[in-house]
């Protein structure tokens, strides 16, 4: 029997069934080509009485995140992102030399070596041992280590309580939900502020984002639904902004029960979106499903087509996104020869399931194919920039989601 992670209720509506796909971020490599793959299931459902999107935790944390394929530095738009917030939270808060910032899941220092320059002392928390020694050699100190209630404790008895604890793009990767919020507020001090970011579950719906989902994914959140989750942890959302990473996303603003003021009029206006859009009932998930169906039909007949016409096709980046689409369409090397990554960690290995060899990104300009298939659809404008030599040969790209659009590229 499945049971709510977040409330404990029984009461589970299927939202999506994305059949059985391997963990996104275990890349083959050349050695494992002959050996078998553990594939989980991959169906969403909703809680109908706490409204939490979620998966079943069928993989640990610990078995993706020890050892991580993932470095949020190769991404230059993301690293814009986290300076942006890092400039915006200082002026925020009032954070100076004297304040204290810990960020939890820190990956590999991209947020917090702006933190360093401001001159504020800081930590990270992450889980992978290989990307927190990059952080660590970029000189943020950085903790091996999952978050729970008792870290919490011993980091916060250790250094003091945090003036501020960001959880960015984590939140979603927890299964137990409660027990991390518990440790976000052992972290923070009585008086401080925590500040999550998470894809928001509003546009994954609208925009027919179901890449998305996938095992390490263990939740999607409304506002409604991360409120609820943040309370069960001893913190009250106060505040909420909409931004654009990762195709829509929330930035939750949450203080300790103790001293948090009402909720902003931000959230309420969230809030009433997604009513409106049938988020707090059954009935905003009932189409989700067939227009999952019609972007895997549309990707699939414009692949078959450009392979009957003598057409190539090559893909742009190996992220986790990437892997639950082309495990769902049952996208081969026979119609994606190969693709491309920024990150050499990928290099001469090849994706989960599908089994497509990922190479340097230098490799599109020697073969010059036709159409370059972006598979991190929620960095257009960034990759964009980055592939305008595709048009030096009349190449084009083609973007999968929210539906299949194939664009002209101008060399710059």
């Amino acid at each position: 029997m499945t049971i709510c992670r977040l409330c404990g209720s029984t009461s589970l509506a299927s939202v999506v069934d994305l059949g059985a796909t391997p963990p996104c971020e275990l890349i083959l490599t050349a050695e494992q080509l002959d050996e078998p793959e553990p594939t989980y299931p991959l169906h969403l459902r909703v809680c109908t009485n706490c409204w939490l999107a979620q998966l079943p935790p069928l993989i640990t944390p610990e078995e993706t995140f020890t050892e991580y394929a993932y470095f949020s530095s190769y991404s230059d738009s993301w690293v814009r992102h986290a300076r942006g917030f890092v400039v915006g939270a200082v002026d925020r808060l009032g954070l100076g030399s004297d304040s204290f910032v810990v960020e939890v899941a820190s990956n590999d220092g991209y947020l917090l070596q702006h933190v360093v320059t401001a001159g504020i002392r800081c930590l990270g928390i992450e889980p992978s041992v290989n990307v927190g020694e990059a952080a660590r050699e970029k000189g943020v100190p950085t903790l091996t280590a999952f978050l729970d209630p008792g870290r919490g404790a011993a980091v916060r008895e250790e250094h003091g309580p945090a003036d501020l604890v960001v959880a960015n793009n984590v939140y979603a990767h927890i299964p137990d939900v409660v027990g991390f919020t518990k440790g976000l507020r052992a972290l923070v001090a009585d008086d401080g502020w925590v500040s999550v970011e998470v894809h928001h579950l509003l546009p994954l719906i609208e925009q027919n984002q179901y890449d998305t989902i996938y095992h390490e994914h263990f939740q999607y959140y409304t506002v409604a639904s991360a409120a609820r989750a943040l309370a069960s942890g001893g913190l009250s959302l106060v505040d909420v902004e909409l931004i654009p990473t990762h195709g829509g996303s929330i930035r939750l603003w949450a203080r300790p029960e103790e001293v948090a003021a009402e909720p902003s009029q931000r959230v309420a206006d969230v809030l009433a979106r997604e009513k409106a859009a049938g988020l707090h009932e059954l009935s905003g998930y009932a189409e989700f499903s067939r227009r999952v169906a019609q972007v895997r039909r549309d990707l699939l007949r414009f692949l078959i087509d450009a392979a009957e016409q003598g057409k190539t096709v090559v893909g742009y980046g190996a992220p986790g996104k990437g892997n639950t689409l082309l495990n769902h369409c049952g996208i081969r090397p026979d119609l994606l020869p190969y693709t491309v990554d920024r990150n050499p960690y990928k290099h001469d290995k090849f994706t989960p399931g599908m089994r497509i060899p990922i190479l340097a990104p230098e490799r599109i300009a020697e073969d010059k194919p036709d159409y370059v298939l972006v598979l991190p659809w929620n960095l257009r404008k960034e990759l964009t920039e980055q592939l305008s030599y595709v048009g030096e040969w009349y190449g084009r790209l083609v973007f999968p989601i929210p539906h299949l659009e194939i664009v002209e590229v101008a060399a710059l």
